[in-house]
């Protein structure tokens, strides 16, 4: 593992920007380490206040913060929006980092909401609120846009608090309450600045090569795509088609049902069976239900299944090495549940009745290729005759993701891997990454990144599970640039060019 540079122990230095004295005098009292800047009101006023304090070199890090203007219903005073763009009616300016400060402020108990914030030189009405509102705005401000420009590309972020609503005006009996409410808020958010401006820093980016989805997540996806197309949704999904909370999530939005098991599927409806395989038993049920059924399981997977079925037919005891609960295991097991018996670590080896004849094994084509190595070791040890699959169970992108991830590990200040947690290969990969002394942390996109695990990180190992899409990687490292400079270098360990031939069913 690298070591960071003995610069790195400091933050960057922020300015915050807070247009008005009572903005200023909120934040600066709550627990903030950055020079609070009170620009005044107004875009022309506050721009030239920021430009007079760095007149010729940018701010290492600027935070915009202050009151807003809700535009969508729902929000209530002292919520917190955290802007992923800063917009008038000439610029536009991206806060790339946003998600990463909106967890930050979450963990402090917050309200949060992200989205557009709209800039006006003027308080709006009723009718122009509607119509910022229909350009896809969550909230108007009128200094942000152009605090955003003055700030010449320097790391920025802008949270306002909310005290307006569509439901309230800003002069009411209620506004004191409000205002009181929003400036408890801004007092509030001081520990999340903090973390930004200590993350905000020039990076390097390791790219570990192979990653993201592999030819059998490929394969199951385009599956379910060509059923939708070629059927009237619904299609009935039997469990999540890859272990992908996104890839559900998009399906979804398209038509795809998915369900536990197959009595939630309508009789006669058309159903696909996930990457990961199901029992004998599961399509047999399929049968008397008499489902139109569209088989998904990765062929690597299948492998397994045959070899399962060829050990038991020759009255072998198998041995398959795995993780219990896990759909594959469990479809594996269902091949021959009289002959099987799951063994996810050394210490089951060791409980295994030596007189239980012939022995073979198998595994779960996601695991550690070294700790599976581990335990079949354990099992040569305890049982000489012990036979195997003929060819690597550990499916080729489990493994090239695998030899990929440790190139990178070694040399990284901590590890991003991107996928599912319930996402097998994913979770290897964090563990790979850890037993090499990285740290490392599974994350579902870039909003789950922890700005804590950045704080002297100057070079950042980046990879993804075989089941993740690839946009959300480019979406972490569009994140990290939203924290300063980042240097993008790719660590390639193989070439993949394997493809899997669809299902009768969803040819063309």
């Amino acid at each position: 593992m690298s070591s960071a540079p003995e610069h790195s122990q400091r933050s960057a230095d922020l300015v915050v920007c807070a247009p008005l004295r009572i903005e200023a005098w909120a934040v600066d009292r709550g627990p903030l380490r950055g020079s609070v800047l009170c620009t005044g009101p107004g875009p022309r006023r506050s721009a030239d206040s920021l430009r007079s304090r760095y007149p010729h070199n940018p701010a290492e890090a600027v935070a915009v913060v202050g009151f807003a203007g809700a535009l969508i219903p729902g929000m209530r005073a002292g919520d917190v929006i955290v802007a992923t763009e800063v917009r008038d009616q000439e610029h536009t300016v991206v806060c790339p980092s946003a998600e990463l400060l909106a967890r930050a402020l979450g963990r402090l108990g917050l309200r949060v909401h992200r989205g557009p914030v709209a800039c006006t030189d003027h308080v709006v009405r009723d009718a122009e609120r509607h119509r910022l509102a229909e350009s896809g705005a969550v909230a108007v401000d009128m200094e942000s846009a152009a605090l955003a420009r003055a700030a010449r590309g320097a790391p920025l972020i802008v949270v306002r608090v909310v005290v307006d609503t569509p439901g309230h005006r800003w002069v009411s009996p209620h506004t004191l309450t409000r205002g009181v409410t929003a400036l408890r808020t801004l007092r509030r958010i001081g520990p999340a600045l903090d973390q930004w401006a200590h993350a905000v820093a020039p990076r390097t980016v390791l790219l570990a090569s192979p990653r993201s989805f592999c030819a059998g997540v490929e394969r199951a996806i385009e599956i379910v795509e060509r059923a939708l197309e070629q059927h009237e949704p619904p299609i009935y999904v039997r469990k999540q088609i890859v272990h992908n909370i996104h890839v559900v999530r998009d399906l979804e939005r398209r038509g795809a049902v998915f369900v536990d098991e197959l009595d939630q599927v309508p009789e006669g409806a058309t159903v696909v069976f996930s990457a990961h395989g199901v029992s004998p038993a599961v399509r047999a049920a399929a049968t008397r239900r008499q489902l139109r059924v569209i088989d998904a399981t990765c062929p690597l997977v299948t492998k397994v299944h045959s070899e399962a079925r060829r050990f038991a037919r020759r009255g072998d005891t198998v041995v398959f090495i795995g993780h219990a609960g896990h759909e594959e295991t469990e479809g594996t097991l269902g091949e021959a549940p009289d002959r099987t018996v799951l063994v996810e670590n050394v210490e089951d080896v060791a409980r295994l009745d030596p007189r239980q004849g012939r022995i073979s094994y198998l595994m779960q084509t996601t695991l550690a290729a070294d700790e599976a190595h581990d335990v079949v070791e354990a099992l040569r040890e305890r049982f000489p005759d012990l036979d195997g699959p003929t060819t690597e169970d550990i499916c080729y992108a489990t493994t090239n993701r695998q030899d990929a991830l440790r190139d990178v590990a070694r040399d990284s200040d901590v590890v991003l891997v991107v996928g599912s947690a319930n996402s097998s290969n994913s979770r290897r990969l964090v563990e790979i990454a850890e037993r090499r002394g990285t740290p490392a942390h599974l994350i579902d996109g870039a909003g789950d990144i922890d700005l804590t695990w950045l704080r002297n990180a100057r070079t950042v190992g980046l990879t993804a599970g075989a089941s993740a899409p690839p946009p959300l990687v480019t979406a972490v490292v569009d994140a990290l640039r939203g924290l300063g400079p980042v240097e993008v270098l790719e660590r390639q360990v193989a070439t993949e060019s394997v493809r899997f031939t669809l299902p009768k069913e969803v040819r063309p």
